[in-house]
């Protein structure tokens, strides 16, 4: 499936009819199938290349250098988390999967800070959280232009979402699904889930496997060219609008047999607001169509949450 292309130059060019343009274009998606395909994203090629050749080289170490890095009592929110610890809610198996998580550093001195655990420092290979902090930094900027985009599409200050995701509690996670050994259980590496922040930027993935769910309810594979990154709306975007911009359903599934040797890599940024932020449904979402479908909740309740429905957090 070819999901709608936007390109982020449009609403960045200073030209109101592009950048109107894009408004448009990048709501539409967003309410018909919730993902986006977005060019001239701003993440610069070379830092990608850089990102997948740490985190593979990361991943390639023997399990027990890796282990040094998983910290108990973190929910897998920084550093390393072993392989079948996480599953989709509403499911008890365990997705196919070890992954590595980097978070927000403060650079400034919002008290924020001391929400913060700090991040993971991956002595084995010196360039890895060098990386990780520049590609963070970069996935932040679009993502903060996309968010001001959507801010339009739905009526609001474009800088809506600015203070709240200004020191944010935003997630770059580095994924590898393993080659698969023996006959498995499922057909699926990563079980069906949406996300639970308000939107995901994917930059590239080794392998096929993405699959979206779509309105009339078949599973098709998300493809993009190397030069795009794939953003879908998260849960919290959804609970904010009302249900107006729908969280996809997703998952990842198995290669075809003569691949089943290979492994597949995959970084997503999730990008999250402060857990102060209040997601109770905007009014602006809600008519007598629409009623409210929400309880009323901070994103720090939502994520404390979804963590418990997902096993990362007891």
């Amino acid at each position: 499936m070819a999901i709608p292309v936007v390109d982020l130059a449009d609403f960045l060019s200073g030209d109101q009819k592009r950048k109107q343009s894009f408004v448009q274009e990048l709501g539409k998606a967003y309410e018909d199938v919730g993902f986006v395909a977005v060019k001239n994203h701003g993440i610069p090629d070379d830092l990608i290349a850089d990102l997948y050749k740490y985190v593979q080289q990361f991943f390639s170490l023997p399990s027990d250098a890796k282990k040094r890095y998983e910290v108990p009592g973190l929910a897998g929110q920084r550093g390393y988390t072993s392989f079948g610890k996480e599953h989709a809610k509403g499911s008890d198996a365990p997705d196919l999967k070890e992954f590595f998580q980097y978070g927000q550093k403060v650079d400034d001195s919002d008290p924020i800070e001391k929400e913060y655990p700090g991040n993971v420092q991956v002595n084995d290979i010196s360039q890895f959280n060098p990386t990780f902090q520049k590609a963070y930094r970069a996935f932040e900027k679009s993502g903060k232009a996309l968010l001001q985009a959507i801010a339009l599409y739905l009526g609001l200050d474009e800088d809506y979402f600015d203070e709240h995701i200004h020191n944010g509690n935003s997630i770059l996670r580095a994924i590898h699904y393993p080659p698969i050994t023996s006959e498995p259980k499922s057909a699926i590496r990563a079980e069906q889930h949406e996300d639970i922040n308000l939107i995901t930027l994917l930059v590239g993935a080794s392998a096929d496997g993405l699959q979206i769910l779509t309105k009339q309810n078949e599973w098709v594979g998300v493809t993009s060219l190397p030069e795009q990154i794939v953003v879908n709306v998260g849960d919290m975007l959804q609970r904010l609008t009302n249900n107006r911009l729908k969280s996809t359903t997703h998952r990842v599934v198995n290669p075809a047999r003569e691949m089943w040797h290979t492994s597949r890599f995959s970084i997503p940024f999730f990008l999250h607001p402060k857990s102060k932020m209040d997601l109770t449904c905007l009014e602006g979402c809600i008519d007598n169509q629409h009623p409210k479908a929400y309880s009323n909740a901070t994103a720090g309740e939502y994520l404390d949450e979804r963590l418990r429905e997902i096993g990362l957090k007891k």
